[in-house]
């Protein structure tokens, strides 16, 4: 039988806990027996109550099996996973357990007080598997992986556990994690997509011609649970325009709303939260190739592998939770990175290496992703059927590898990663990648998702810089190179919204557009020498158009940029909710879409057709500077310099485009005031007892305090003279 190989036990002389358990272990084995149709390997069942007390007072391996909750679709099928890993477990000498956490669906909880607990839930699920675990001491865990805040929540949680007990001389934490499978896109119904064409066509009839090419692309797209925001703008704005009454407009949400998610449930097959999670613990080297990326719940030969890997490593502290994490960090940024990832995973990675222990940043994250040009390597569409259920399919049917394949291309295209950092599995990457069975990108012929030939030479996820705040990210791989260009090194007006209930309001006013140039919002000097910055366009060629005209032009010619700003979205002002709402709604807007960029202190999963800039610091809620910008401000963005900067408005009228140089939250200092008092009173909306106070900003990763003073450790690792890494600075 295994053993930890530990002098501490904490069942020894714990006579409450050896009493209590047993019948837990018992009554989940028992069920597991019942539910798998009597299918152990071990034969009958072999377990009694004296048994598991012999293993809990031997210090048997305690394994938590760590799931979800059964109202998010990535784990209604948990129980599957669950009783095949509990059987695996006893079978190799442990003791399973299990516990399951609360998993909030970012997108059931889209454009409403939910997403003011998402973020805040990571660290919640963080407490909960520490609090879990010290409570009943289990050694490791086996973690059926699912969506949003939990993968992360999970794996931080165990890591810092696992530095806590390093800190005391206990047992390294060990873990490896299940991910849950994509959940099939849905098909939209052929008589309804007729109805939704026909509806298309009749909008083009009445000359509301944005209206149908934009019904026509939703239509273009896989169904899923975002695509249903993308037809919710469309069908609003169709009612304004007395296309659709509401009637009509509820029994099309109906129709599709049903045939979006598949009843096997699963991680939604876009490449947001879920799907980017499942890319990063792969690249923490946490996961077991085998269960990385299913079409359907793991077969218990799969779960077999993963546990037994897991028992391989108990005896090997480099391979522990916090080790993995550390050891693997440059790895997972430029998987991460490669991938076009979720821009919500910047905070998420820092955020784990602080729960790991090591003193690290959005800085130390740049740094290692600009040491080296990381290639765009992932060919995903949702409008050409590349998502990530069809990558699941080519690796099941072993044509590719998953993040094992992306790694073996990265290394291939110059990109020099850790293959002596260890993994899950016992095995180096290096050892990993020796079987090229199956490895190379080039073995998928048919819509190939993951490529060996870049489609262009830079990806990912850049940290930007202004002279009215310090960083803010952006997700420069969402973005065609062509409409990089149309953004990149031009000016643009200020739109200003206070939070994203007014932003949603307004983006959903087909008369936007109107209503700017009604109110001549913007200067004409301003206007023209926009046209010329922006498209070279001379003044001679502008002179005697009227205000009206001009303005017409400037949206016509596509000569005017917009950036929209939300603030009062930060961690502490609003719990930091995703921007998806308004970023879909201006998706939703053809002509708008293709003049905007977005700029807020909440935080992205994907992008806006013009640009995503979030997790802006500092917030507004602590005097950032998106507290005092202005409707009618001008900021010139320049993202492949990675910078925005305010620009002087006097100066910009006379053709010279100069960084504002003055001081802001001095000569803005009433407006300040003001709008500082409406974010204190409304964050009274978000319950006092889940609020991120006393947090990190996003620039940190939104953790504790507590967490982050405590995260001390260097990270950098050196070789010594037998090659081994050790650390520039020894630590307990």
């Amino acid at each position: 039988m295994a053993t930890i190989n530990n002098p501490i036990n904490s069942y020894r002389g714990n006579v409450q806990g050896k009493a209590n358990e047993p019948i837990t272990v018992a009554g989940l084995l028992d069920r597991a027996w019942r539910e798998l149709g009597g299918q152990y390997e071990g034969g009958g069942p072999d377990w009694t109550l004296d048994q598991i007390y012999d293993r809990l007072e031997l210090n048997a391996p305690r394994i938590a099996i760590i799931g979800g909750s059964t109202d998010h679709p990535a784990h209604i099928l948990d129980h599957e996973t669950v009783f095949k890993a509990a059987l695996k477990i006893w079978l190799e000498g442990g003791v399973p357990f299990y516990f399951s956490t609360p998993v909030l669906c970012d997108g059931t909880a889209q454009n409403n007080m939910g997403m003011s607990y998402s973020l805040q839930s990571r660290n919640a699920i963080a407490e909960i598997v520490v609090n879990q675990m010290e409570a009943h001491s289990y050694h490791g865990a086996f973690v059926i992986q699912g969506c949003d805040k939990q993968p992360l929540g999970v794996l931080s949680g165990l890591a810092h556990l696992d530095r806590v007990r390093r800190y005391r001389g206990e047992h390294p934490v060990f873990a490896t994690f299940s991910p849950s499978h994509v959940l099939k896109g849905g098909t939209i119904p052929d008589d309804l997509k007729q109805e939704l064409i026909l509806l298309a066509s009749q909008a083009s009839t009445q000359g509301l011609h944005d209206i149908a090419a934009d019904i026509e692309e939703a239509v273009s797209y896989i169904l899923q649970c975002s695509s249903n925001t993308a037809f919710q703008g469309v069908f609003q704005r169709a009612v304004e325009c007395g296309l659709l009454n509401e009637e009509q407009h509820k029994y099309l949400e109906k129709r599709l709303a049903v045939n979006t998610c598949d009843s096997k449930g699963g991680i939604c097959a876009f490449h947001g939260t879920g799907n980017s999670s499942r890319d990063v613990t792969a690249g923490f080297g946490v996961v077991c190739p085998e269960l990385e990326l299913l079409t359907e719940p793991p077969t218990q030969e799969q779960v077999n592998k993963a546990i037994e890997g897991l028992f391989a490593i108990i005896s090997r502290p480099e391979c522990s939770v916090s080790e993995l994490v550390r050891a693997n960090i440059a790895n997972t940024i430029r998987i991460h990175s490669a991938g076009g990832g979720s821009t919500n995973l910047m905070m998420h990675i820092v955020g784990a290496m602080l729960y790991a222990g090591y003193d690290f940043s959005l800085e130390d994250l740049e740094q290692i992703a600009n040491k080296y040009p990381i290639p765009d390597l992932f060919d995903y569409s949702l409008t050409e059927g590349r998502d990530i259920y069809v990558l699941a399919q080519q690796c099941c049917s072993g044509d590719i590898r998953g993040m094992e394949t992306l790694m073996y291309e990265l290394n291939r295209n110059g990109v020099p990663m850790d293959l002596d950092a260890p993994t899950v599995t016992g095995q180096t990457w290096r050892e990993r990648l020796s079987d090229t069975r199956g490895l190379s990108a080039d073995g998928v012929k048919d819509n190939p998702i993951i490529l060996s030939k870049p489609r262009r030479s830079f990806s990912g996820v850049d940290v930007l810089r202004g002279n009215f705040f310090n960083n803010a990210v952006v997700k420069i791989s969402g973005m065609p190179t062509k409409q990089l260009d149309q953004f990149d090194d031009k000016v643009a007006f200020v739109l200003y919204y206070e939070n994203e209930e007014e932003a949603n309001h307004q983006l959903l006013d087909v008369g936007l557009l109107e209503g700017l140039k009604a109110r001549k919002l913007f200067k004409l000097e301003q206007m023209k020498q926009m046209a010329v910055y922006n498209a070279s366009i001379s003044l001679d060629e502008l002179a005697g158009l009227s205000y009206e005209e001009l303005f017409d032009r400037m949206i016509s010619e596509e000569w005017i940029r917009l950036a929209l700003i939300i603030a009062g979205q930060g961690p502490e002002s609003f719990g930091m909710p995703e921007m998806f709402t308004p970023m879909q709604h201006i998706n939703a807007h053809r002509q708008l879409k293709r003049l905007t960029t977005l700029i807020s202190d909440g935080r992205y999963s994907g992008v806006t057709y013009g640009a995503a800039v979030g997790h802006v610091t500092p917030e507004a809620f602590h005097e950032g500077g998106l507290l005092y910008i202005e409707e009618g401000d001008l900021l010139l963005l320049q993202f492949r310099n990675k910078r925005i900067d305010i620009l002087d408005a006097v100066q910009f009228e006379s053709g010279i485009v100069l960084p504002y140089a003055g001081d802001l939250r001095a000569q803005r200092s009433e407006l300040g005031a003001l709008r500082l008092q409406k974010l204190r009173n409304r964050q009274r909306q978000v319950a006092a007892s889940n609020r991120l106070r006393d947090c990190t900003d996003a620039a940190r990763g939104v953790v504790p305090m507590a967490v982050a003073l405590e995260a001390d450790l260097p990270w950098r690792m050196q070789r010594d003279q037998q090659g081994q890494e050790q650390a520039s600075v020894e630590w307990s």
